[in-house]
């Protein structure tokens, strides 16, 4: 019999036995009641996150992963639910079902900065590549991006070293230029048959900027996503060119539309508003997309006889020479040794002086306050029993428990998961980052990372099947990039059903607590979900970038920290806890901890007082309320 079998065999003879039971592989918990807070979301200052807590001596990842599925959560060894109709911000339980998961556009665009980063071909430091939708869990990191942006933006009136020696514009501008190819399709101008490639733009180095010797604009960046589409219309053509007129859309202009210098004119047309807005010129030239300051103009005459004066150098006749020093850089590129290591949760120094300068930089802590200690308490100590490897498919090879996943750079560590693996999903914790990359979005990243790790080992372990974010709170813009991976669901506080997002996010917007599952049909028809489309670029633009950094990421980015960090301080209370109403079931069967043996209340009963008694059942209703009748019957209940 595997470990795991054994383990749950267990915990089934402790709910079946209501005689004297020892102790063994079970979960053993101390009821501490209601805990306040002060609000680690929202900062209002006052005593107004309200949650039940939990101490946990030993609990199996079985055990883990119900109470997860009842809105439970863990930091170190203390678990905790919110009191959802009373906390400030109701948090959601959310996960996503890995084989359901489809990768956004920015998602994939950070899967490619990564690739590109290790290929040698991005190679900037992070105060120039610093990415103004990162969110590392942190509303002040969150805001120090968006100052940089704003700062980069508002800087190109001035020296123009100063104002481009930043490549904050590009993904914007990679983006716009997608949005106009989208333009071209709906406008007739390109076909909606083809799947054209995502832009790319460049910098263009000082030394190629000079278009004449008079002091024109400077050429600072520039696309050749014209080439890209018009190989692609003629690939697909090849062999059909009796259908090319009308694949175009635009008839008409015959075979000339398909070359790179009406797309990229095309193109140019569409993004003058988005030059201006930047203090740019953009014109497309010889195919090219080019973008230049517009400190000092000059006609377009002089620009294109300059062009053809100097096409040695330039786009129009540069194929060759462009061809030749990009081979010439590639050959010198250093390409980065990438690598993930997957190791139980421990204490490791050189995870803890990581962690040391995140929380520093990036939250702002004080030296202070990340003390080894409370580093130990929140992200190493766990109380879960792991389970190791079976062989035989109810097992992942790395076993179930507590893990760090590490992530190094030619051998630097450079972030580090805190997560839990558990029978039915991968539940993200924390993870914190190297803060001078930051302009990779290592939040997003690992979250990434973590839905593959999820995909690899279903062929080991098919229960595994999703990906657990933590909390998700409507109300806090630093956590809506967790509805970024989707589809995804958000659990139910009363009844414990999922509900999809996007049925659930029209009914958040209009009130922060809502019992889902009431409005998860309507007349036995599901409601309308709600538009998701740009949902994420929306967000993008308000100020956060997935950080479970989280918290999960983050980049949590699930920022979790600042609620559970402060758990040290919260107050237990005696008084009663308001609890989903249940029916009525006798406590007799919850199973109770005195030392080493464990015995049914019903067997204890005789041996309480009449008001010790009316006392004890008070508690034992309200701990079985919290945490369900099952586990109430099969988590150890402990006295002492």
């Amino acid at each position: 019999m595997s470990e795991k079998k054994k383990m749950r065999s267990e915990a089934s003879s402790s709910s079946s036995n209501s005689n004297s039971i020892t102790a063994g592989n079970d979960s053993v918990v101390v009821d501490v009641g209601r805990r306040r807070s002060p609000c680690g979301y929202c900062k209002s200052g006052g005593p107004t996150s309200i949650s039940h807590g939990l101490w946990t001596r030993s609990l199996t990842v079985d055990d883990y992963q119900a109470l997860l599925d009842r809105g439970w959560r863990r930091s170190g060894c203390f678990l905790y639910k919110p009191e959802m109709e009373k906390t400030c911000c109701p948090s959601y339980t959310i996960r996503l079902k890995e084989n359901d998961f489809v990768p956004s556009k920015e998602q994939r665009r950070v899967l490619n900065r990564m690739q590109r980063f290790l290929d040698g071909t991005l190679d900037k430091s992070s105060d120039e590549l610093m990415d103004a939708t990162d969110t590392s869990g942190d509303s002040q990191i969150t805001t120090s991006s968006q100052s940089r942006s704003l700062a980069a933006t508002k800087s190109l009136t001035g020296n123009l070293e100063e104002k481009y020696k930043t490549e904050l514009l590009i993904p914007h501008m990679e983006s716009q230029i997608d949005n106009a190819v989208h333009v071209c399709i709906e406008s007739g101008d390109l076909s909606s048959d083809f799947q054209f490639p995502k832009a790319s733009v460049k910098k263009v180095a000082p030394a190629k900027r000079k278009l004449s010797t008079e002091g024109s604009e400077d050429l600072l960046f520039t696309s050749s996503i014209s080439f890209q589409i018009a190989a692609t219309l003629r690939r697909q053509r090849k062999g059909v060119e009796h259908e090319k007129s009308s694949q175009l859309g635009a008839g008409e202009r015959g075979q000339a539309a398909d070359t790179p210098k009406v797309i990229a004119a095309t193109l140019a047309t569409h993004l003058n508003s988005l030059a201006e807005s930047l203090g740019l010129l953009v014109r497309a030239c010889n195919g090219h997309i080019n973008f230049y300051s517009s400190e000092r103009r000059v006609d377009k005459d002089a620009i294109v006889s300059s062009h053809n004066e100097s096409k040695q150098s330039s786009s129009g006749s540069c194929s060759k020479e462009s061809f030749s020093s990009t081979a010439h850089e590639n050959h010198d590129l250093k390409k980065r040794r990438f690598e993930v290591r997957l190791k139980r949760s421990s204490f490791d120094p050189e995870e803890y002086s990581l962690y040391r300068r995140y929380q520093i930089r990036v939250h702002n802590d004080s030296p202070d306050e990340v003390a080894e200690s409370s580093y130990r308490r929140f992200l190493v100590d766990t109380p879960l029993i792991f389970v190791p490897p079976s062989g035989d498919l109810t097992v992942p090879p790395c076993g179930f428990g507590s893990f760090h996943q590490q992530y190094l750079i030619d051998g630097r560590l450079v972030a580090v998961g805190v997560i839990d693996i558990l029978p039915k999903c991968l539940s993200s914790k924390y993870l914190f980052w190297d803060p001078d990359l930051s302009f990779l979005s290592l939040g997003k990243y690992s979250a990434l990372q973590e839905i593959r790790w999820v995909t690899q080992n279903q062929v080991h372990c098919p229960s595994l099947q999703y990906y657990y974010l933590g909390y998700y709170i409507h109300s806090c813009n630093k956590m809506r990039y967790k509805a970024a991976y989707r589809p995804s669901e958000l659990l139910c506080p009363l009844r414990y059903q999922w509900v999809p997002f996007d049925v659930a996010k029209p009914l958040l917007d209009m009130k922060s607590y809502m019992v889902l599952s009431d409005f998860a049909t309507q007349n036995g028809q599901p409601l309308r979900p709600s538009n998701l489309e740009n949902y994420e670029e929306q967000n993008d633009q308000q100020h956060f970038h997935g950080s479970n950094d989280i918290s999960v990421g983050e980049d949590e980015e699930m920022d979790e920290f600042n609620y559970e960090d402060s758990d040290e301080e919260l107050v237990a209370e005696s008084s009663n806890i308001h609890l989903p109403k249940v029916e009525d079931k006798d406590v007799g069967s919850i199973l109770i901890g005195l030392k080493e043996v464990r015995l049914r209340y019903k067997d204890l009963r005789q041996a309480f007082g009449s008001g010790e008694r009316r006392y004890m059942e008070t508690q034992l209703h309200r701990y079985m309320r919290a945490v369900g009748a099952e586990l109430s019957e099969r988590m150890v209940y402990s006295l002492g």
